[in-house]
């Protein structure tokens, strides 16, 4: 059995890791696009504004990897792909929703605190 010490290191490491993942900001705006249905790559691409197509690869990739996104190729010409959340990416997407619902509501103050806060003479 390992030290209790040992084994929330390890804990924090995987949260970590995880939280570096799920919190990028490309992760977050994929994730809440696929919340509305499979799409594929143009319409996710059309629809995530200021995202490359490499970068849109390389995140739908990674989230496929996780097991948050599927990837469904129809065989056609030319093939058809889509991607949309897995039953692990739905969960995900709940508190996704949450962190971006509490930040519209709350937008006005946190840029109260920033205004206060740069206003200081203290700095």
């Amino acid at each position: 059995m390992k030290p209790q010490h040992d084994q929330e290191t390890n804990d924090c490491t995987q949260i970590s890791a995880m939280l570096q993942r799920v919190g990028d900001k490309w992760t977050v705006l994929v994730i809440g696009a696929l919340g509305m249905g499979p799409q594929r790559f143009s319409d996710l691409k059309r629809q995530i504004g200021g995202i490359s197509q490499k970068m849109l690869t390389s995140t739908l990739r990674n989230l496929e990897r996780d097991g948050f996104v599927h990837r469904t190729v129809t065989p056609t010409r030319p093939p058809r792909v889509d991607y949309s959340l897995s039953e692990l990416g739905a969960e995900l997407l709940v508190p996704v929703q949450g962190l971006g619902d509490w930040t519209l509501a709350n937008m006005d103050r946190i840029e109260a605190a920033r205004a206060r806060f740069d206003g200081r003479d203290d700095q």
